[in-house]
């Protein structure tokens, strides 16, 4: 890959644990985006008739194939998003503190669709790396890390495992603690690539254009799980997934989907970012 001449930021650390492999971006002041290595393989997208609280935008049930990606191990925090934030704006202005609810390693909160797609393309600029946001496929396959249940850690959610309104139950689980706000990123166990609160905490914009069943999703998208699912429209609502820190349980799971317009900006929307050409690690 060509370097870029006005690469600031490089790829200068490698990490490898019993869960994961990842590379870190060096953002300045000690704050690190880290991107965890997602396997290329081929997964089952939505969720099965009889998933308990199952929507129709669910269905019908699909293979799709991806080839290996890199993912954040986090969405974005207020610290990462105040440091693209101050680099050179692209298209879009950003605000440097938008989230309703402070704190450093909290996830930044209050960004739109553009908003994202700004921070996308500002750190893409400055490492020389290509980020964007995951398609519907890549999150979804993500989150499950392999999993068929509706949740990655099971049948059932509790508000040990994440971050959500904890009045409500889903699947015969217990009622919890609702918290009425957004907890630090990595609060609660990862999954089996490695990826923490893909479920709850604030959902997470996709590049995907909502489209209400798969039945019409083009074969070359089930082939190819890495690119999004676009229409002409280009002010169509855009992809959420994942749940939130305000939302019921069943909102969590790893199929279920909603969309929202592109420019709304809420204290329960952010995202997290990919890199599909990434530097493989050794």
């Amino acid at each position: 890959m060509a370097t870029n001449p006005q690469v600031k930021y490089r790829i200068n650390i490698r990490y490898q644990d019993q869960r994961s492999r990842y590379y870190a971006e060096d953002l300045g002041n000690g704050i690190l985006l880290k991107m965890v290595q997602i396997p290329a393989g081929t997964f089952v997208m939505g969720s099965p008739d009889e998933e308990a609280e199952r929507s129709e935008p669910e269905g019908p049930q699909h293979e799709v194939t991806l080839g290996e990606f890199f993912m954040g191990m986090y969405a974005v925090t207020q610290a990462q998003w105040r440091a693209v934030a101050a680099l050179p704006r692209v298209n879009w202005a950003l605000d440097p503190d938008p989230s309703r609810f402070k704190g450093e390693n909290r996830p930044v909160e209050q960004v739109s669709w553009y908003d994202a797609i700004e921070f996308c393309a500002r750190l893409s600029v400055r490492t020389g790396r290509e980020y964007g946001l995951p398609t519907e496929a890549e999150w979804e396959y993500a989150c499950r890390a392999g999993t068929t249940t509706p949740f990655h850690f099971g049948e059932t959610i509790t508000t040990d495992l994440a971050n959500y309104n904890g009045t409500y139950t889903y699947n015969g689980g217990p009622k919890g603690i609702n918290r009425r706000k957004t907890t630090d990123v990595g609060s609660f166990p990862a999954n089996a690539f490695g990826l923490y609160d893909m479920h709850g905490n604030v959902w997470e914009w996709c590049a995907d254009h909502w489209h209400s069943r798969y039945a019409d999703k083009p074969k070359r998208l089930k082939a190819n799980g890495n690119l999004p699912w676009l229409s002409e429209d280009k002010n169509a609502d855009r992809l959420l997934r994942g749940g939130s820190w305000f939302d019921h349980p069943w909102g969590c799971r790893s199929a279920y989907r909603v969309s929202n317009r592109p420019v709304t900006r809420n204290s329960n929307l952010g995202f997290r970012v990919v890199c599909r050409a990434a530097r493989t690690l050794q």
